[in-house]
Order: structure tokens, then sequence, then C-alpha cells
């Protein structure tokens, strides 16, 4: 099949993974104890029981699960993503107010991870086996290892607390756009971009690796090409195949982990407004979340797939 019905295809198939991720969330939600009602109750011991059970019937909490769900998909397929029942705001305008902050962390992060991967990875490729080689895999090594939120809170305590260089709690009065809220992003970037930095540089080392090693670098060698030459225009392109790979396949980590580096920075994103949603248990909330980032990981799957096309020709889709 060509490029172009591969797409097609791809971007039908999102719809019934998207469905499964729904009823899998909408389940787990659903086997957690409580409800937004419940909490409202319990905050409030002068309810009555005939009023909990209004306020359950007016936002559809008084039916079987299989019914809150048919309800609610009914809703979404009208592009109703339904209230947040403590604030009766709408869950559409929720989501649209924290994404640009979500997308903007996530950017950084990327930006960081492959400004330092792939540099380091092409050094310790070519130096292999030296100090420096050394050195890079040490430092990978324990990026991966090092947690999110424990490295979050070391950056806090040394580049905030101690050097007093970089400020923890975004501003709300300025806006995203504004040039000084980059300042804000360094802290909470390098956090959720130091563990797919690693993750790129190792794969980026052993890939360009296994590529010097092949016969078409010793010919460029041999043809009297400058070393210079044959690492960044041969060997590089070949090897940033495996590294378009493991960027899609980060980009889970890159989503999962903005919710605890959003949580530790109070970075208002939508990582943060989805913790705050699972404590509320608002399910419509954390449905709209859930579809989102489902949506994300896909399409970065599928940009992956059409850069493998650009950056090797061979690669067809027929």
């Amino acid at each position: 099949m060509s490029l172009r019905r591969f797409i097609l295809n791809r971007v039908l198939s999102i719809i019934p993974i998207l469905f499964g991720v729904s009823v899998i969330t909408f389940g787990l939600v659903h086997l957690t104890p409580g409800d937004p009602i419940s909490q409202m109750v319990a905050l409030n011991p002068e309810v009555t029981a005939s009023q909990e059970a209004q306020l359950r019937a007016r936002y559809g909490l008084d039916g079987p699960v299989w019914q809150q769900y048919l309800t609610w998909m009914g809703n979404v397929l009208t592009g109703d993503f339904g209230t947040v029942i403590r604030t009766n705001r709408e869950v559409s305008a929720i989501v649209l107010a924290r994404l640009p902050e979500t997308i903007a962390l996530g950017l950084f992060g990327w930006a960081f991870a492959l400004l330092i991967a792939i540099p380091t990875g092409i050094y310790a490729a070519v130096n292999k086996d030296a100090f420096g080689d050394t050195v890079s895999r040490f430092i990978a090594l324990s990026g991966i290892s090092i947690p999110n939120f424990w490295l979050g809170l070391m950056l806090i305590l040394v580049g905030a607390l101690w050097l007093g260089w970089w400020p923890v709690l975004a501003p709300s009065r300025l806006p995203l756009y504004h040039p000084q809220m980059l300042w804000y992003l360094i802290l909470p970037g390098l956090t959720i971009g130091t563990a797919a930095a690693a993750s790129i540089m190792r794969v980026m080392r052993t890939s360009m690796t296994e590529e010097m090693n092949k016969e078409y670098v010793t010919a460029a060698r041999a043809k009297g090409l400058p070393e210079r030459q044959v690492v960044l225009k041969h060997v590089l392109r070949n090897s940033l195949i495996s590294v378009v790979t493991l960027a899609a396949t980060l980009t889970a980590g890159i989503v999962a982990g903005s919710v605890v580096v959003e949580t530790v920075f109070n970075w208002p994103g939508l990582g943060r407004e989805f913790i705050q949603a699972i404590t509320a248990r608002e399910v419509n909330l954390i449905m709209a979340i859930t579809l989102f980032t489902g949506v994300f990981i896909i399409l970065a799957n599928l940009l992956a797939d059409i850069l493998y096309a650009v950056l090797d020709p061979r690669i067809r889709y027929d």
C-alpha cells in the first residue's frame, strides 16, 4: 500500500484504540470506591438521602456502569465531554485551558533530550571505549535509574534553594507566551527530559557503533571522504531510524512523567489537573484527559512511521 493509504489506515485505527482505552479507563474509575457526590455529601453532612439521590440522578450517576458509559459515549460523540461536578465547569474548557502548558513542558523536555542525547551519542560512538564514552554511559545509566519525582526534588533543592538560580513556582499572572515563563520551564523541563535523553543517548551510541562497522562506511573511507562527512552524512542518518523509533515509544513516558513533574513543580498543566480529578473521582475530566493522552501517543507513533520513509528512502509501505 502507498504511504498515503498507510496513514489513512493508521488514522482510522485510532477509533478502536480509543474505544478500548475509554472502556478500560471508565471501568477502572468505577472500581475505585466513592464518587464526586459521596465526597460532596461527606463534606456537608446536612445533605439528606433524598437530596443525594436527586444529585445522582441529575448527573447520571444513579444507573449501572454500562448505562453511564453509554450515556457518556453518546455525549462525547456530539462533542460534549460533560462538566466537573464540584465546580460545574465545562471539561472541554478546562482541557483547552491547561493543554498549552502541558505541550510547552513536553516540547521543552524533548528539546532538552534531543540536544543532549544526539551529540553525546555521536561523541561516544566515535570515541568508543575512551574515557568520555565511559562517562557518558555512566551518566546515561544514572539518568534512566533516577525517578522523576526524586530528580525534581533534588533540582529544586540545589537549583532553587541552595543556589537560588531558578524559581520554582510559575506565577499565574504571566501568560505562557511571556519570555519570562521560559525561566520557569527549565527545572521541570530538565526533570521530564532527563530519562528520555539518557535512553536516546544509549540507543544513539549503539546504533552508530553498529553502522560504523558496516561495509559502506569502509568504502566511503577508502574513497577518501573526510571522517566528519562519513559520520555526519552517512552514519548519522541511518542511525537516526532507531532513535526515531525510541523517541516515539518514549512519548508515553514523557506524557506519563508530566503527571509527576507537574505535581512536584505545581505546573498548571493537564498532569496536575489529572491528579486532582482522580482524587475527586471526576470521571468526565479523567476520561477527557485520558483520551487526549491516547491521541497524542498514537499521533507520535504515526509521525515516527512517516519519518522512517524520509530518513531511509528504502523503506516503503507497499
